[in-house]
């Protein structure tokens, strides 16, 4: 067996979660994923803890194939949740995804109206996570899929996976923790870029350093804005916004008052206004995100890679992280990422600290 993968469930298991005696751990793969789960329920076993492990076709559903399930159901099904499921959710203690696709085209049959009708079954469940009532982490495991969308081979794929996540995190936190206080002083934040000039407030706000906690790779600093703050336009010029299995290319949005009042996208537009009308938080911006990670420098059409490339920012429509004093509320967390490396800045109260993705403090 590959020693990273032994490396990676440590990372998992005693970093990111780090998991006491006693504790429920649900835990939610693929068959592809396998590896690395029987790793984590090592660990897991080791410090008297009890795995709650769901298998699945894709790894990255909240319920193992859920999808396929949605696509047969009554919608009166799909609005509720298993009670066994709502039990598990209610008493577990940690939460693990394991993301490990067969195929990341899976799901694109399932209408807006029944994915809808599922995020608002589960918006509770995520609260908890959201909300960091329980500690979490979502990964990935390479996978032959995964390799193909990042154009790499499945060797290639893994040498750069496990390069963005076997990391010297406590030095790469220490690093991190610079930024992270350079823009809690800040009241107003501006992303300038291509198609871009936005502004939001952090003031009373204070961030967050993921350094190999709840999202592997980490490698981002991170903040919930000021709810009614944002105002200008953003433009996803760069990348695609990819929202497992939907990418919306070209996306457009324009605040006002903090709430997005114009959006467009070249390709997929009916996807991003179904998920903008999915609630009344859903325009609202819930989230910025800055990118750090240095062993990530590509795109790689998947966002958690790709919202820790070195020299981007990350904004998340929708609900906001309670703990990081978030007040918005929705179905929603959607990750879109804007590349600042070519001619971008970022200010924080009129100072320019980042130029062409590269720190000035």
């Amino acid at each position: 067996m590959d020693p990273r993968i032994e490396a990676y469930a440590n990372l998992l298991v005693e970093r990111s979660l780090d998991v006491q005696p006693g504790w429920q751990v649900w835990i939610n793969s693929s068959a592809l994923g396998r590896p690395l789960v029987e790793e984590v329920v090592r660990l897991i076993a080791r410090r008297g803890a009890y795995p709650l492990v769901r298998i699945g076709g894709a790894g990255m559903e909240d319920v193992p194939f859920e999808e396929i399930w949605a696509l047969e159901a009554p919608e009166e099904a799909l609005a509720e949740v298993a009670p066994a499921d709502r039990h598990a959710w209610e008493t577990m203690d940690a939460w693990m995804n394991i993301g490990a696709p067969e195929n990341t085209a899976a799901g694109l049959a399932l209408s807006p109206e029944r994915r809808a009708l599922i995020a608002k079954a589960r918006y509770a469940m995520r609260t908890r996570r959201l909300s960091d009532e329980i500690p979490w982490v979502a990964c990935r495991f390479p996978t032959p899929a995964l390799a193909q969308d990042s154009r790499m081979s499945l060797t290639e794929f893994e040498d750069f996976l496990y390069g963005a996540c076997l990391r010297d995190w406590d030095a790469e936190g220490e690093r991190m923790a610079k930024i992270k206080e350079r823009f809690d002083r800040a009241s107003e934040v501006r992303i300038v870029g291509a198609g871009t000039d936005l502004t939001l407030s952090l003031e009373g706000r204070e961030g967050e350093v993921d350094a190999g906690h709840s999202n592997l790779p980490g490698g981002e600093v991170y903040f919930c804005p000021v709810e009614d703050t944002t105002e200008g336009v953003v433009h996803f010029s760069e990348f695609p916004a990819f929202q497992e299995p939907n990418e919306i290319e070209g996306v457009r949005m324009v605040y006002r008052g903090g709430r997005v009042v114009e959006a467009s996208a070249s390709r997929g537009e009916d996807v991003l206004f179904e998920t903008l009308d999915r609630d009344d938080g859903a325009r609202v911006l819930g989230e910025l995100g800055i990118g750090c990670n240095p062993g990530i420098q590509r795109y790689m059409k998947n966002t958690l890679f790709d919202e820790k490339i070195d020299g981007t920012v990350h904004l998340a429509i929708g609900a906001g992280f309670p703990a990081l004093g978030g007040k918005n509320e929705s179905v929603v967390h959607w990750d879109m990422v804007k590349d600042l490396r070519p001619g971008g800045q970022l200010l924080c109260d009129g100072e320019v600290v980042q130029q062409n993705g590269r720190w000035l403090i």
